[in-house]
Order: C-alpha cells, then sequence, then structure tokens
C-alpha cells in the first residue's frame, strides 16, 4: 500500500464520524437492576461498620453519629440508620458515667473477621495490589489523585484503610506523592507506581483473543465486544449498522495514549469504550456510580468522551437508575442479576446483605433512645 494511501487511511479514522447526533433509546434491564437495588445502603452498612471496628474500643459514642451522616453519604440520619439494622448493630453502655454507644453484633463481627481474613491472605492481596496498579496505568501518567481512588475503593475491593494497611507493604509497586490537581487546582496527594509495569498492560479483551489465537498479544486486531440486550429491545436500523461497522475499527489498547485521535471519530469512541471496557472489569462488583466514571474521564482529559460512550452503548454498558443513584455496570459481567466471576469479597457483601435482611421489622425495643418512631420510618425498614 502507498505511504499516501495508508496516511489518507490514518486521516480517515481520526476523522470519520456517522454516529454524532444518533439518539439511542434507555430501555430497562430488571435483571441488572435487581443486582443494583439488592446492594441498597451495602456500602454505607460495611462504611459504618469500618469505623466502628477501627476505633479502639469497637464501639462508637452515639452522640458522635450526627457527624458521621454526610461522610458516609446517609440518606437518613445515622442513628435512624442504626435501628433500621438491628442485626448488625447493637447500643449499650459501658458504664453509667458514659453516654450510649454503639457497636457490632456477634453475626456482624464474625463476618468482619472473616472478611479481614481475605484481605490479609497473600494470593487476595497480590491480585488487589495488580487490580490497582492497573488502574494507574489507565491514565498514562502512572498516578491519580488519592481522592479519586477513594471513589473506587469499595467497587475496586480495596480494604477501608488501603493506604496504610496495603499500599505501604509494597513499596515496590506504590508511593504517595504531590502532584498539582487537574480538576481543583493547587496541590494534591496522589498514588503513583514507583516503576512501569509492562507486563501488567494487557487488557482483558486482549487477554482473551491471545487465548483464542494461541498467539502473543498484537497491535491493530479488529477485535469486537459482546453485546447483549434487554429482551424485546432492538437498535434502529442504521445505528444497527453503525455498531457493526464501528466493532470492525481496530481495536486499540486502554493502556496506550489515543489522546492523538480526532475527539469525535469512531476510532477514538473505540478506544474509550476499551477504558471504560477495561475499567469496570477491574472492579470486583462489575459496576460502579456513573459519577465515579465520569469524574476520573474529567480528570484524565477525556471531557464528555466517556458519557457519550456509555450512552451510545448499551449493549456493553447499561445504566440503571435504582437506588438513589446512577450505576454504570458492565453488561458481559452478569448473567441475569448474578455476577458470572465470583470474588471471594462479594460473597463475603452476600452475606451482609442476608444479615440485613434478617433485621426485618424493628421492635420496640431494639429503638435507640431519644429517636422519634415514625409511619416513615417502619415503611423505610420494610422497603
Amino acid at each position: 500500500m502507498a505511504a499516501a494511501t495508508v496516511t489518507k487511511l490514518g486521516r480517515s479514522l481520526q476523522q470519520r464520524r456517522t454516529f454524532i447526533n444518533a439518539r439511542v433509546k434507555w430501555v430497562g434491564d430488571p435483571y441488572l437492576d435487581e443486582a443494583v437495588q439488592r446492594e441498597k445502603n451495602l456500602k454505607q452498612l460495611l462504611s459504618l461498620k469500618d469505623r466502628i471496628v477501627s476505633s479502639p474500643s469497637k464501639s462508637l459514642p452515639l452522640s458522635s453519629l450526627s457527624l458521621l451522616k454526610p461522610l458516609l453519604n446517609l440518606h437518613v440520619t445515622a442513628a435512624a440508620f442504626l435501628q433500621k439494622y438491628p442485626s448488625v448493630f447493637a447500643t449499650f453502655q459501658p458504664s453509667r458515667s458514659l453516654p450510649l454507644h454503639v457497636r457490632l453484633t456477634p453475626q456482624a463481627l464474625d463476618l468482619h473477621r472473616e472478611e479481614e481474613t481475605i484481605h490479609l491472605s497473600p494470593p487476595h492481596r497480590n491480585a488487589t495490589v495488580q487490580r490497582l496498579a492497573k488502574l494507574l496505568m489507565l491514565t498514562g501518567a502512572g498516578s491519580l489523585p488519592l481522592y479519586v481512588v477513594d471513589r473506587f475503593r469499595f467497587d475496586l475491593g480495596l480494604p477501608h484503610d488501603y493506604v496504610t494497611s496495603l499500599i505501604c507493604d509494597y513499596p515496590d509497586y506504590f508511593e504517595v506523592i504531590e502532584v498539582h490537581d487537574r480538576l481543583n487546582g493547587g496541590k494534591t496527594l496522589a498514588l503513583s507506581l514507583t516503576s512501569p509495569r509492562k507486563s501488567l498492560a494487557v487488557s482483558e479483551m486482549e487477554r482473551r483473543e491471545s487465548i483464542i489465537n494461541g498467539s502473543r498479544v498484537q497491535k491493530g486486531l479488529r477485535i469486537r465486544y459482546s453485546m447483549n440486550f434487554p429482551k424485546g429491545y432492538e437498535l434502529e436500523k442504521r445505528i444497527k449498522n453503525w455498531v457493526e461497522q464501528w466493532q470492525d475499527l481496530p481495536y486499540i489498547s486502554p493502556y496506550e495514549n489515543a489522546f492523538h485521535l480526532g475527539s469525535y471519530s469512531d476510532q477514538a469512541e473505540k478506544w474509550a469504550v476499551a477504558v471504560l471496557h477495561e475499567l469496570l472489569y477491574l472492579l470486583v462488583s462489575k459496576k460502579t456510580e456513573t459519577e465515579n466514571v465520569l469524574c476520573l474521564g474529567e480528570y484524565l482529559g477525556f471531557g464528555t468522551r466517556l458519557k457519550k460512550a456509555l450512552v451510545h452503548h448499551p449493549g456493553i454498558f447499561y445504566m440503571s437508575h435504582k437506588i438513589r443513584t446512577q450505576t454504570v455496570v458492565l453488561r458481559e459481567g452478569y448473567h441475569k442479576e448474578f455476577l458470572i466471576q465470583k470474588h471471594p469479597l462479594m460473597g463475603m457483601r452476600h452475606r451482609y446483605l442476608y444479615l440485613m435482611s434478617r433485621s426485618g421489622r424493628v421492635k420496640k425495643r431494639d429503638y435507640v433512645p431519644g429517636v422519634k418512631r415514625s409511619n416513615q420510618s417502619v415503611d423505610a425498614q420494610n422497603s
């Protein structure tokens, strides 16, 4: 092929755009909505649990809980939240001279200890470190502000005190440095890789392709994404045709820097989808709040590209509007409402959910003194 032809083809990949004004309809997926809905209040409950067990006495004064509402992103007061789950939290008075405290029930404490055993096991720690390193590698620069990493802590399966309990034990992988904050200006602390990890710069899509072809990862392959739609969902013919052509474009690894591509080109969108796919695949839950994705995209300089990629590809990503937020789910990670890849931490979370469900209707004696019982709170407990 002549050099002029190659150059012309390269420019067309950067400039060609046939989907810029397309509107893809959103259709609810009851299975994936259920996968999101069943974890209602789980993240908040585990965050409160971690704060309780992190205190020297393994308890917290009831009076201090009002300060935790914004920190835990609770939609009710912390005291009302405790009342909702008496099978997890219990109140007691350490002595006559001290105020009421809250601690974990024996059942919840047993689950916490099992969860800690998983976090401390060498195989789990090594796998977690590699997932975290790959997340940093997606940035190109190999670093992210800690407040951005914190957004993914729960979904990435990091321990609540990951900086002291994990990062510090892997100085050959990570360091905490001060960087310029691109979003808020000024300086901020960031988690950074101490050195490049080229052996980890292989995406899940590339790994699968190498297994299928029995060869090493190659650049420029036309790797296609699996697409799944809810029953009865049909793409418009023109959109379906665009998707077929888009699938045949060369795959660009999410660990490559492809910002040289025209931001509105189809090829650039395939790279953006690669970044999104790899990000969600790294998460133990294969899902996260959409705001987390958009915050990361804004920090990396993607602008609105990631948001458009989510909207344009409902066969790859699903956006659920359950539990008072919007959650993006990697479709291929689920069979109906069940995760295909069973991660030990997800197994533990399901056990917490079971314990939460045993709370049932809270009896009068279980109510925290000083908190008014209302029809609204009773309805919330039964929801």
